[in-house]
Formats: structure tokens, C-alpha cells, sequence
């Protein structure tokens, strides 16, 4: 499977700390059919074996609505689980070394915060660039902030798609117009909200919004 622009448009990061007693499947089921268009399975302190499973349940829901899946860091979950692709940091395995294991065909998704690692990162075989923290976010502290020249400077120096991350809600996102990005990755402003559908619908509606201007 390999990466549509279209796909790009809401990208959604799992995020276990706001199921509030629900499933995350039943949390990623709603968000789907309710105008997510990529997903990344997050999981940083889940045992192998319980992520292997995860990512098997959440890829069969994704597959079964046509919307690219892919594991975040895990090689191997990700190989196992039949995932559509990974997706690593700068700090992570090489891109070129992911992109030799899991063949020409699965998707790869990098990030990166500067236009030399975009670059790089296009030259080692990425499907497509997860670029942030456009603004400040707590969801990942560690997150260098990207000003907007800098991701529109990054958008013009590649060829494959872009997605925003980092901080970005319905108060925010269309700061974001003009920029160069194909979607945007979120994370809180949908899980965390009472209702993720709605959440993920009104998410849409302003990406869409956003994406136009």
C-alpha cells in the first residue's frame, strides 16, 4: 500500500490515557467512521505480546474501512501484526535500514523537525513526513517546536506528503493554511474530547477547511 495524499488529511495517533473505561477499539471504531483517514497505533508501555495483539484487532478495523494503518516505532509489531507500514523518530531506527526490512511495498512515515531531515529522510525511502510540534503540545514533551516557515520551507523541499502534528485543535488548525501540508496528525483534540466522533468529525470538517484556503 502506498500513501495517497487524501489519506493524509486526518491522521490519527492512539492515545490509551483517555478511554475513560472504553475500549480503545471501540475509541478507534468511532474515530474511523467518523472521517479519521490514517491511523498510527501508539503504545509505549504495553508488554510485546499485548501490542502484537492490539495491533492486530486495530488493523483488522482499520482494513476492513480502507484506511492506511501503521505501528509507531515497532518494527516487529508491525511486520507481525501485517500492519500497512511503520512509523519512526530521528532518535529511532535509521529510515533507510526500516525501509530495507519491510520491503518496497509497506509504508514508511518518519519524522523530522528540519528541512535536512525531511530531505534525508525522502532520499532513505519515507512514504511520508510527520513534521512538529507545530505548537506547543503535552502530549509528547520531548517534541522540538517547528515555526511555520520552517515547515513550509519543508513541504517545498519534498515530494511526498506532510502532515502536521503537535498542538493542534479546533482553535488552532487553520493557522495552519497556506503551509504546503497534505493533513494533520492529532492526538488529544479527538481522544481526549467526551465524544470522539464528534470530535473526529468536526476535526475533519476543519482540515477540510483548512486544507482549501
Amino acid at each position: 500500500m502506498k500513501v495517497d495524499r487524501n489519506s493524509m488529511q486526518l491522521y490519527l495517533v492512539t492515545d490509551r490515557s483517555w478511554l475513560g473505561g472504553k475500549t480503545l477499539l471501540s475509541q478507534v471504531e468511532a474515530c474511523l467512521d467518523a472521517g479519521v483517514t490514517f491511523l498510527q497505533l501508539r503504545e509505549k508501555d504495553l508488554d510485546e505480546r499485548s501490542f502484537l495483539e492490539e495491533a492486530r484487532e486495530i488493523g483488522r478495523a482499520a482494513k476492513s474501512r480502507h484506511i492506511p494503518f501503521v505501528v509507531n516505532d515497532n518494527l516487529q509489531v508491525a511486520l507481525q501484526s501485517d500492519a500497512d507500514g511503520v512509523h519512526v523518530g530521528q532518535h529511532d531506527m535509521a529510515a533507510k535500514d526500516v525501509r530495507a526490512l519491510i520491503g518496497p511495498d509497506k509504508i514508511l512515515g518518519v519524522s523530522a523537525q528540519t528541512v535536512e531531515q525531511a530531505v534525508a529522510a525522502e532520499r532513505a525511502g519515507a512514504d511520508y513526513l510527520g513534521v512538529g510540534a507545530v505548537f506547543h503540545t503535552s502530549t509528547k514533551l520531548d517534541a522540538a517546536d517547528v515555526d511555520h516557515s520552517t515547515l513550509r520551507a519543508i513541504c517545498d523541499a519534498v515530494s511526498i506528503p506532510v502532515v502536521a502534528i503537535g498542538g493542534i485543535g479546533p482553535g488552532n488548525i487553520l493557522q495552519l493554511a497556506g503551509s504546503g501540508i497534505d493533513g494533520v496528525a492529532v492526538i488529544s483534540s479527538i481522544l481526549a474530547q467526551p465524544d470522539v466522533a464528534q470530535a473526529a468529525a468536526d476535526m475533519k470538517r476543519l482540515c477540510l477547511e483548512m486544507l482549501a484556503k
